[in-house]
This record gives C-alpha cells, structure tokens and sequence, in this order.
C-alpha cells in the first residue's frame, strides 16, 4: 500500500512539472504572437504612411507583411493547441492527485489498523476497528 502511495505522490510531481513546462511553453507562445502583432501594426502603419521608411519600398513592406500575418496566424494557432494541451494536463493532474489522497488515507488507515492490532494484541476485525475509530473521534 505505501508504495502505491508513494509511486503516486512522484507522479502527481512529475505531471505538475510537465504542467508547469507546458504553461511556459503556452507564455512563450502567447509572447511570440504579441511581437508578431505588433510587427504587423508597425507594417501597417508603414504602409499607410505616405513615404515609406528609408530603404525600403510598398512591395517590401506588404511582402513583409504577408510573411509576418501567415507567421501570426500559425503561432496563434500553436498557443491555442497548446491551451488546451494545458487544460488537459491540469485536469489529468487534479484526477491523479485525488487518487494519491485517496491511496494516502488507505495507507493512514492501515497504519491505524496495524497499530491498534499491536496494541490489542490481536487481529483487529473491521467492527472493532470501525467502533474504535468512531471512539476515538467523538472523544476530541
């Protein structure tokens, strides 16, 4: 029992490391899209100028431009897989978590049944430990 416990305490700590990773990874994404839009903004506005800025021609800019909104278009289309890549991992995370308090509590509980078994001297059945428990927590 413990070392089902235990094996899922490590896994609860590496999925939150691969959520943590993954919510980076989402940030940068959303970082990158930013810089993007705001190139594009900066293209448009250079556009729209009646000179366009030194060395560089109308042609230019809108070629630019183009790369720069197909560029735009396919990270923000990476952050939203990644979103919800996220999502996915948080939820897998919060399910695996219940599952090692539920594992952890077994453990407690046996510990308990073992102690109270040492102290009686004998094998404790579920009626003695049950009246035993509810004993106890009706006292404090």
């Amino acid at each position: 029992m413990a070392s089902r416990a235990e094996k899922l305490a490590r896994l609860v700590s590496l999925m939150k490391l691969q959520l943590r990773l993954s919510e980076w990874q989402l940030v940068q994404l959303r970082q990158q899209e930013q810089a993007l839009q705001d190139e594009e903004a900066w293209l448009i506005g250079a556009l729209n100028a009646l000179r366009p800025p030194a060395g560089s021609s109308s042609a230019s800019i809108a070629r630019r431009l183009t790369t720069t909104s197909v560029g735009a278009r396919a990270v923000q289309a990476e952050a939203s897989r990644q979103l919800d890549q996220v999502r996915t991992e948080n939820r897998r995370v919060k399910q695996v978590e219940q599952v090692a308090r539920a594992a952890a509590a077994d453990r407690r509980r046996e510990a308990e049944k073992r102690s109270l078994e040492e102290i009686a001297g004998r094998p404790v059945r579920r009626h003695d430990w049950l009246a035993a428990t509810k004993g106890a927590g009706s006292r404090q």
